[in-house]
């Protein structure tokens, strides 16, 4: 079982840092005026900041195992509102992606970063 959630922090977490968190962050920190869907009602440089630290932060956390189950609670509301805020209206298409990262920082939330995971080793200590 540990090697299984060694795999769904590394393998999730890392793909959603590479293909979502990296260039959310680039393009917070571009020139470019943000365009950005506001669900929240906080305006689209703060949603994509909120973003941001859900994808690229917290991903870099479940990578590492580190506050697991604290790390994967923003990338779960993030998922949440991906598809069923961004996405409600799209074809089914378009929100499997969302559902797709969703159920495995679900399962990290219920089961934590298991044994190979700096959270076990901190607790070892």
């Amino acid at each position: 079982m540990d090697v299984v959630l060694l795999l769904l922090r590394v393998m999730f977490g890392g793909g959603m840092l590479y293909a979502h968190g990296w260039p959310k962050l680039m393009r917070l920190l571009g020139d470019d005026p943000i365009s950005f869907s506001d669900p929240f009602g906080v305006g689209p440089a703060a949603s994509l900041g909120l973003a941001v630290f859900a994808e690229f932060l917290c991903s870099l956390l479940i990578i590492f195992g580190l506050f697991t189950r604290w790390a994967a609670i923003p990338l779960i509301i993030t998922m949440v509102v991906a598809v069923f805020y961004v996405h409600v209206g799209d074809p089914f298409s378009k929100m499997e992606k969302g559902l797709m990262y969703l159920v495995p920082f679900i399962c990290l939330l219920v089961a934590g970063g298991g044994w190979y995971s700096l959270d076990a080793q901190i607790r070892k200590v």
